[in-house]
């Protein structure tokens, strides 16, 4: 079992390293966290550790329930399968312990890979709610896969949360089904935006995305807050071939701006980032939660160095880390812990006597409590009440 104290669960000072790439020398980049900001891109100091310990995905190990089951559904094949794997890990890992402290209460974790297909997507969710045993949904991860399948969990009434979809879009359709367990872009972008334009100095930007659901929220939201600063004349989308990133690299270097911000998963932004040092092109390369991951690091070299990246995630908690690494042999994924936050607060719920599906979505829909990465409340609409974003940079 895990056994996190409230102090390093939430005492977030310090540098957390994770992901690295050796170079020929010998080095190794990492991603190392710098600071913790709020929405107008200022340092939020830790504040005084508090009482509560993280919740414990296995209880006090009394639980006795029938046989039940949880689903989650992500990419976990292909370029950006990363994302979707550390999740299924994260929540494998909460209901691995739940089930070794509670012998009188099995719950089965069901894993659906959508790769990246949206229809995929779609079949997936339709066979989740069919399993009269499943009684809630983690997942999907992108925002397009989420954007498709709500629908079909809000009709089924199964309460689906998100570790990772971050599309303002998601908590506008009127859905009670849907909570999202991070910060949306709105949130993400103007943050990273204002932390650009006050902490680096980026006077002039383009903001470059990679035409999907995620990467037009975020872009749209960090230029919005840019404002002036965000130049029109290379804002763009990179699309999916070789030639879409020359003609992308072509338009900075010809703007010469001081940033470069793309909204992308890492599989695009190392090719972009390795692209525009490639081409010479010095401006500071800023991404995001899409692109915080250790392939990022692994794909893009040394043309990675000095690149900073946004994430409502925070850095791992030595201890859980230790037992992911443990586990599956290697470190923690960018929403790892995340997906063991989502996994336990359901089986907590489970433990409760939430052993229905109207049951365990009241139980999401009335919860408060610490988790690693944050403390968990929801609004109506599904957002958390609370959230701050974190700044990594490549070292």
């Amino acid at each position: 079992m895990l056994a996190l104290s409230a102090s390093v669960a939430l005492g977030l000072t310090g540098c957390a390293q994770s992901g690295f790439q050796r170079q020929a020398d010998g080095t190794e980049l990492r991603l190392v966290e710098q600071v913790r900001i709020d929405q107008n891109g200022n340092q939020v100091l830790p504040g005084v550790t508090r009482q509560a310990a993280p919740a414990d995905p296995a209880g006090d190990g009394t639980a006795v329930c029938p046989p039940l089951s949880l689903a989650t559904t992500a990419t976990l094949s292909g370029p950006d399968a990363t994302l979707g794997l550390g999740i299924r890990n994260g929540i494998q890992l909460a209901v691995d312990q739940h089930n070794t402290a509670n012998p009188g209460c099995q719950i089965q974790l069901k894993t659906f890979d959508t790769e990246r297909d949206r229809d995929k997507a779609r079949g997936d969710a339709q066979q989740i709610v069919a399993d009269a045993f499943t009684l809630g949904v983690i997942g999907p991860g992108f925002s397009n896969e989420a954007l498709d399948t709500g629908d079909i969990f809000e009709q089924a009434g199964m309460v689906a949360l998100t570790p990772s979809a971050t599309n303002v879009e998601l908590a506008e359709q009127n859905r009670r089904t849907f909570f999202r367990g991070l910060a949306n872009d709105g949130v993400q972008g103007m943050a990273v935006a204002n932390y650009m334009k006050r902490q680096l100095g980026s006077g002039s930007v383009c903001v470059l995305d990679d035409d999907t659901e995620y990467g037009d929220g975020l872009a749209e939201a960090v230029r919005q807050t840019l404002g002036a600063a965000a130049d029109p004349a290379c804002s763009t989308g990179v699309g999916p071939e070789d030639e879409d990133v020359a003609a992308a690299v072509d338009v900075v270097g010809q703007r010469a701006p001081d940033a470069v911000f793309f909204a992308g998963y890492h599989s695009r932004s190392a090719t972009l980032v390795r692209a525009l040092r490639d081409a010479g092109v010095s401006a500071d390369f800023v991404s995001a939660d899409g692109s915080k991951d250790r392939e990022f690091v692994a794909a893009a070299g040394e043309s990675a160095r000095d690149a900073v990246l946004s994430c409502s995630c925070g850095p791992d908690v030595p201890e859980f880390a230790a037992a992911y690494t443990e586990k599956f042999g290697e470190p923690p994924g960018t929403f790892s812990a995340g997906g063991y936050d989502l996994g336990t607060i359901l089986l907590n719920g489970v433990d409760a006597g939430a052993r229905t599906r109207p049951a365990l979505l009241e139980h999401v829909r009335n919860y408060q409590g610490q988790g690693l990465e944050r403390q968990y409340q929801w609004a109506e609409n599904g957002e958390l009440t609370g959230t701050l974003v974190w700044i990594y940079k490549v070292q």
